[in-house]
């Protein structure tokens, strides 16, 4: 009797336990996630790149001539030039003296050979048109006054050697030290300028962009460390060769950098525009799910999941344009997404 009990105790403990797995079974489980109602935007394609920015202008100005240094005052600061000081094209930096060379240029006897000679030929000029003197004559006051005028020109481009000035509107980068009134040699450093209003990058980009990059496109212009400043460039030269060795071609970005925001030799990443389009619908590219089908992504409807099939267009690093399979005003899963199959029970939160 005894057993019996037990046994049908037993019988009654294992009905149990199968009831319960089958309510377990039929108990379908909701998925939570997060969505965003799709909305038409813009994308771009580019390509990204990197490399170091250089001065558009960038002059390292040499002695031509030896002399007793000195450094000049900036009238702009009312103390002597020094690195980072803005300057003026022409503007007198330094100047060498040096006696013995103003000797032997004579400016002043050029000057006044010059002032001489063209009386004369003016003088020679008048009489010619009266009769007075032959064409022989008249060309030899011509010759003469023009002679004194190249002597008087190269004695001016003597003089201007012992004269450091700008080549360009600029910015003082370097300024190497000499003792005031210490004899400075001929081919000495002097002075360094740039002009980097302007940039210039040169880069080596992947053979496959080669029929995609040409001169015109738009260029962004960033640097790690200024996230927040975006300059604008563009292609200028696009070499139509591919490199055999590295498989790469080469190319020339201009940049504007009209506030000076960027310095010659930062190293910066640069985005290449390739394509652009307008109220297109787009989405991020972490979403989508690669699958046997293809691309996918889940939207919600009716508050189940359903899974779509894509077509994409123009993609970069983090969108992707959609030509097929989403529409305007769809719920787009973003959060939550690689738990669902399709038609899953999802609940939306925030």
């Amino acid at each position: 009797m005894v057993k019996v009990t037990i046994i049908l105790l037993m019988g009654l403990i294992l009905l149990s336990s199968c009831d319960g797995d089958e309510t377990g079974m039929e108990t379908e489980i909701t998925v939570p996630v997060s969505v965003e109602e799709i909305k038409l935007s813009s994308i771009e394609e580019f390509i990204v790149t990197t490399g170091t920015v250089y001065a558009a202008k960038d002059a390292l100005v040499k002695s031509e001539n030896q002399g007793i240094y000195d450094l000049l005052t900036n009238p702009g600061t009312n103390r002597t030039f020094a690195l980072g000081d803005f300057i003026q094209q022409d503007q007198e930096i330094i100047r060498l003296k040096n006696q013995e060379v103003i000797n032997n240029i004579k400016i002043d006897a050029r000057e006044l050979h010059l002032d001489v000679t063209k009386r004369e030929y003016e003088k020679q000029k008048s009489l010619y048109d009266k009769g007075g003197v032959t064409l022989g004559e008249l060309k030899t006051a011509e010759r003469e006054y023009i002679n004194a005028r190249y002597d008087y020109q190269n004695a001016l481009i003597e003089m201007s050697k012992l004269k450091i000035t700008a080549p360009f509107d600029g910015i003082i980068v370097d300024l190497p030290y000499y003792t005031p009134g210490t004899q400075v040699e001929m081919g000495s450093e002097m002075v360094h300028i740039m002009d980097y209003s302007r940039l210039y990058l040169e880069v080596n980009l992947p053979g496959k962009d080669l029929g995609r990059v040409s001169t015109g496109q738009s260029v962004r212009v960033m640097n790690y460390t200024m996230p927040d400043d975006t300059l604008r460039g563009q292609i200028t030269q696009v070499s139509p060769a591919i490199d055999p060795e590295t498989r790469s071609f080469k190319a020339t970005i201009d940049v504007d950098n009209p506030d000076l925001l960027f310095r010659p030799g930062m190293f910066i990443r640069a985005e290449i525009i390739i394509a652009h389009k307008d109220s297109v619908v787009v989405i991020p590219k972490d979403i989508i799910l690669s699958k046997r089908r293809g691309k996918t992504v889940f939207i919600v409807e009716k508050g189940a999941a359903r899974e779509r099939v894509l077509k994409l267009g123009l993609e970069n690093p983090s969108e992707a344009e959609v030509t097929e399979g989403l529409k305007e005003n769809e719920r787009l899963v973003v959060k939550g997404f690689e738990a669902l199959r399709n038609r899953s029970k999802v609940k939306i939160i925030r």
